[in-house]
């Protein structure tokens, strides 16, 4: 159970200054706890013996007035502390989380769903917080407190009584350990259906437009409504072993109490005891109760708190499928790019999604990429992003291999334009200088005109601080397509790629926009990925892919000349065009 402790301990070593002050006025307010009781006891029994006077009510109410004062600072500062350290844990988890979803590979996201990594980041991250403040307090609490409050018992008050008192106190404990061990069980079974919910309201709200187009709304409602039962059926199990820790707690304090007030009572026919003695006795044991009651709380937050570091310690520990090397490489700049008999395959595949691809492009080129859907095309770009390990061969920029490089000085070369463009909830020009935040406006305004979004700048409400909405809502496709290349562009990458970033514009604006880039990054190397030959004519080079090998190569002239799968495309689509 208090395993979630040791494994936190490095956070505890580094926040100790902070938990000791917590734990220290803890221990203070829990010791001036005990005094008011005792004054209660002195104050009953002077009057029982007819010896209270003026002066010494005064004494005791000034006594009880400063114990209240400084029980108030003393909770004052250990909560502060006690909580802002849990705050703090939570903030580093949550950094640590972003800071690997950032990083990690799309072998990563492969293997995780959204909706469960969001339950970690929530749900999990909050139970482990709770573990680092209410957990340290019941900690406290249940053990320091309860045995200051026995100690006083049986020095102060009687041994005797305190010990019969205290005999149901085991049984608690076996209790607790038994649904303690439940609890863990199904709260890890709440939080995966959990993290199954999250993850089909993600796909509900992204396919909105789809569902709707399907006329599929109800059978959406039923999905929810069978997931959401399932989350609350799990989840109500959990509170099923929880809802036994307060009756057992009452049952185990009742018996105290009926010990306590019936051996109490002979003791006190005896002579054993005074009335004031058995009085605090009792305001004792009333102040059990919430010591016994953290013991319950204790073993269902520990075990619930272990559950959730365990599910974010497994996403934090998850490895980089594609790391840095430890001696790496610098370059100043790309001068080529080589592919030297490169083969790779996707961990997922079966077969090789490139084979045997020897591709050579000197700075200032530009290469067309071209095939049928599933040819390779993405594949083929995505050896240069990094995104996963080296396959066999060689694939080299400038004069080293890429895995020599660090995927920084890789990433900070490439201006990227994937095919599904991903825009942020801000304004166009927000998502235009996430490229390159501090560019000036005279840059910002030449990748708007390069990118031939200018015209359509004048036509949005607000022109260029215009809110584009979640994931470009309120744009068309090819307002989002020239956005995402007016980003790529603001950069003035040495390498540019373009993964089929064309296709939802018109053959003029595509035009333009090649027109302009060649004009501009006439030294720069550039990647063009098609289905549209008229983006690659131009092309120093074209390759055309097939089943992950290049299957024909050479300029637009040359190709065409080979009366292959280039010269028939081409062909179809000048007669498309025509038509």
């Amino acid at each position: 159970m208090f395993s979630v402790l040791g494994k936190l301990q490095w956070f505890f070593k580094e926040q100790w200054k902070k938990y000791t002050v917590a734990i220290f006025l803890l221990c203070v307010a829990n010791l001036l706890a005990i005094i008011p009781p005792l004054l209660v006891g002195k104050t009953i029994d002077a009057i029982h013996q007819n010896n209270m006077t003026t002066s010494f009510l005064m004494e005791q109410v000034i006594y009880l007035a400063v114990t209240i004062i400084l029980s108030y600072i003393a909770s004052f500062g250990w909560q502060y502390y006690l909580f802002s350290g849990a705050n703090e844990l939570e903030r580093q988890f949550r950094s640590h989380l972003m800071r690997k979803f950032l990083h990690m590979t799309p072998t990563f996201y492969e293997k995780n769903r959204t909706g469960d990594l969001m339950a970690r980041a929530t749900n999990d991250l909050s139970a482990v917080a709770e573990t680092a403040g209410f957990g340290i307090l019941t900690l406290a609490d249940s053990t320091l407190y309860l045995l200051t409050i026995i100690v006083t018992m049986c020095v102060m008050v009687s041994w005797k009584l305190t010990l019969a008192a205290v005999l149901p106190l085991p049984l608690l404990a076996i209790a607790m350990k038994i649904l303690g061990k439940l609890i863990h069980e199904r709260y890890m079974k709440a939080q995966k259906s959990f993290g199954d919910l999250n993850d089909g309201v993600l796909e509900a709200v992204e396919g909105v437009r789809v569902v709707r187009a399907y006329v599929q709304e109800r059978e959406m409602e039923e999905q929810f409504a069978t997931m959401t039962e399932d989350v609350y059926q799990k989840n109500m199990r959990v509170k099923r072993v929880e809802a036994l820790f307060n009756p057992l707690t009452k049952i185990v304090t009742t018996l105290s109490y009926m010990i306590g007030l019936g051996y109490g009572a002979f003791l006190v026919a005896n002579g054993e005891m005074t009335v004031g003695g058995l009085v605090m006795f009792n305001v004792y044991l009333g102040m059990i109760v919430w010591p016994m009651f953290a013991i319950g709380e204790l073993i269902n937050v520990m075990q619930m708190g272990n559950a959730s570091l365990d599910r974010v310690q497994e996403t934090l520990e998850a490895k980089e499928a594609v790391v840095d090397p430890i001696d790496a490489t610098i370059l100043e700049r790309p001068d080529e790019i080589q592919f030297k008999g490169l083969k790779f395959q996707y961990p997922q595949s079966h077969s090789a999604n490139l084979q045997d691809i020897n591709v050579h492009i000197r700075r200032g080129e530009t290469l067309g990429i071209v095939g049928k859907t599933g040819s390779g095309k993405t594949t083929f770009i995505k050896q240069l992003l990094r995104e996963y390990p080296k396959g066999d061969g060689e694939l080299q920029l400038g004069q080293a291999s890429i895995e020599a490089q660090t995927k920084a000085q890789v990433r900070d070369w490439i201006g990227y334009v994937p095919q599904s463009h991903v825009l942020f909830s801000r304004t166009v020009r927000e998502n235009i200088l996430f490229g390159k935040p501090d560019a000036t406006e005279q840059q910002l305004q030449e990748a708007i005109r390069m990118a031939d979004f200018d015209k359509d700048l004048k036509r949005l409400p607000e022109g260029i601080q215009t809110l584009v909405g979640e994931k470009g809502v309120a744009l068309s496709g090819g307002q989002k397509q020239r956005i995402s290349i007016a980003r790529a562009l603001i950069r003035d990458p040495e390498i540019l790629i373009l993964d089929d970033s064309l296709s939802a514009v018109d053959a003029k604006t595509e035009a333009r926009i090649i027109a302009n880039i060649r004009q501009v990054r006439a030294d720069k190397t550039t990647l063009i990925v098609t289905h549209r030959l008229s983006a690659v004519q131009h092309a120093d080079h074209i390759i055309v892919l097939e089943d992950g090998y290049v299957t024909e190569e050479g300029t637009h002239e040359q190709l065409l000349q080979e009366k292959g799968w280039y010269k028939e495309q081409y062909d179809r689509q000048q007669i498309e065009g025509v038509e």
